[in-house]
């Protein structure tokens, strides 16, 4: 009885030890592949970029019409020489000057009879104040005169129906004085207007 637990303990202990020996061994060719493999460092992979969602896009750029792609398709680059022809054979029409012209004579503008701008009106200086009134002739008629010797002159004057003689600083008719007495002139001053005139010897 003993000799048969024996056999049987040393039955497992040969299990374990091969299950132990099979362990050891994949480990081992693990560890040797992890350490025995090429000395190139693996490269790291980059993190992968983060996904803009369409809703994320749109919050950023306002919303609308789309631009219109446009492409060289369709486009002819031939210079068409009889469509440049029919484009110079163009005559001006016009009713106005030829622009392209230099014989062209320019148009006479009508000159506008008022001026569209609203112009402020203008101001008109009021005419200077009147100047004093111009003093009346001197009436007086100077008709004669008499020399004596050694004596100044005398003149004589006429004042309607009044006869007057006068010398040189007298004053006829309480208004005018006589001044210079000469033989064909005398000066006469009104007094009223302190207004000085000559007067010519006429006949009375």
């Amino acid at each position: 009885m003993a000799l048969r637990l024996g056999a049987e303990n040393k039955r497992q202990v040969y299990v374990v030890a091969a299950l132990f020996s099979i362990i050891v061994l994949v480990g081992g060719f693990e560890l040797y592949q992890n350490f025995a493999g090429p000395s190139t460092p693996q490269p790291v992979a980059a993190p992968a970029a983060a996904k803009i969602t369409p809703a994320a896009t749109t919050a950023q750029a306002p919303a609308g019409p789309q631009a219109q792609k446009l492409t060289n398709a369709g486009i002819d680059p031939t210079l068409h020489m009889d469509k440049l022809a029919q484009s110079e054979d163009v005559e001006y029409a016009g009713s106005g000057r030829n622009i392209f012209s230099a014989d062209s004579a320019p148009v006479e503008i009508p000159v506008p009879v008022k001026s569209a701008r609203n112009e402020a009106p203008k101001v008109v200086a009021p005419p200077p104040p009147p100047g004093p009134p111009k003093p009346p002739n001197i009436d007086l008629k100077y008709f004669g005169y008499t020399e004596a010797k050694n004596q100044p002159l005398k003149a004589f004057f006429s004042h309607g129906d009044d006869i007057f003689m006068a010398t040189t600083g007298d004053v006829v008719d309480h208004r005018y004085k006589v001044g210079a007495i000469k033989p064909g002139s005398v000066e006469i001053t009104d007094l009223s207007y302190n207004n000085t005139q000559t007067i010519s010897l006429t006949a009375n």
